[in-house]
């Protein structure tokens, strides 16, 4: 009975302190946006601008989109750019160049101040959905010529007004992509991807799987879209919340690797649980306030083991430099050093 109750007592302090990165913001439920970007009624009725029916964007795998735009030539692609831009900026499998294009596009479309500075010359926007508090995607390096390729996935509070938001360096999507590339080196592409609707703040949503089960799903499709325009397997980096979309992406996603840094838990016991052919590496620095957080899964409320417990069986990260939950790209950390390492392929 006293066991049965601590365990009650810890999922009751679960849903109170389980969140993501550095928001202390009201715990509003969040509903996350899913199924095919907006504009897709559009594109479905257009039969005419490719000349032949275009791909169902909710339907079509991303290995099916890229046979398709392989078959047009360049006047066609450029004219779906023009007339659909938000479902072309979204669309897994389709050209990379088509789909920066057509996501500046559609920021500056929106007419909205707080996305203004994604549609600017030189940014890489590989998804933009402005729904909700919006999400998008951005790609530091040459994707399309990279050796090795890394995707960051945040935890809460992240959205597309404020993935690139001013804050302490290397910290937030944006910050940790260009920390990573700037260690990791010239032949590795980083993106940041903030493509599913995170927890904001300290509430329910941070403490089930609810958000975290349609952004896995979401983060499926994102890496087989890479697969399919010839990308090599990427490894992902997830961050708290993040974490715990990794681990339940973690059996239908390709990636080599698999670290999860800041985690709350993965929704399983240990590696194997994950049911993965990736490398899986777990880091946690000392000052780190997850580390408060109950790894208990009671009634869906709670995501687990600790990834960083010798039970768990991953593969440590160095993380003793590292301060606070949000410090683990910071410049000249033993675990900046890991991931590049891990990034770039040269981790054994």
């Amino acid at each position: 009975m006293r066991r049965f109750a601590r365990t009650l007592g810890a999922a009751a302090l679960a849903v109170s302190v389980v969140a993501g990165t550095a928001g202390w913001a009201s715990a509003d439920a969040q509903t996350a946006v899913t199924g095919p970007p907006p504009g897709s009624a559009a594109w479905r009725a257009d039969t005419t601008t490719a000349g032949r029916p275009l791909p169902d964007p909710q339907t079509a795998s991303p290995a099916e989109v890229a046979a398709f735009f392989a078959g047009l030539d360049a006047g066609r692609q450029r004219q779906l750019v023009l007339a659909h831009p938000l479902v072309v900026g979204n669309l897994d499998g389709a050209p990379l160049p088509l789909r920066y294009e057509a996501n500046r596009l559609a920021v500056t479309a929106t007419g909205k101040a707080r996305y203004a500075s994604l549609g600017a010359l030189g940014r890489h926007v590989l998804a933009f959905d402005p729904r909700g508090r919006g999400q998008v995607a951005e790609v530091f390096g040459d994707l399309e010529s990279a050796g090795h390729v890394a995707v960051i996935v945040p935890g809460s509070d992240n959205d597309a007004a404020s993935h690139d938001a001013p804050r302490k360096p290397a910290t937030g999507p944006a910050g940790m992509a260009r920390a990573l590339r700037a260690a990791a080196g010239p032949d590795t592409a980083v993106v940041a991807w903030t493509g599913y609707t995170t927890p904001v703040g300290m509430g329910l949503d941070a403490a089930d799987g609810r958000l975290a089960e349609a952004g896995a799903a979401r983060l499926v499709r994102f890496t087989a879209g890479l697969r399919a325009v010839g990308a090599p397997a990427p490894a992902l980096f997830c961050h708290s919340y993040g974490s715990v979309v990794c681990g339940l992406a973690a059996h239908d996603t390709d990636a080599r690797d698999i670290v999860v840094y800041g985690s709350p838990g993965v929704r399983a016991d240990d590696v194997a649980g994950l049911r993965t052919r990736a490398r899986v590496w777990a880091a946690r620095g000392p000052s780190d306030w997850i580390a408060d957080v109950p790894n208990v899964e009671v009634a869906g409320i709670g995501h687990g083991a600790d990834p960083t417990s010798p039970a768990f069986g991953a593969r440590r990260i160095p993380a003793d430099d590292v301060q606070g939950h949000t410090g683990y790209f910071a410049p000249g950390t033993r675990s900046l050093a890991a991931f590049a390492a891990i990034a770039n392929g040269a981790a054994r």
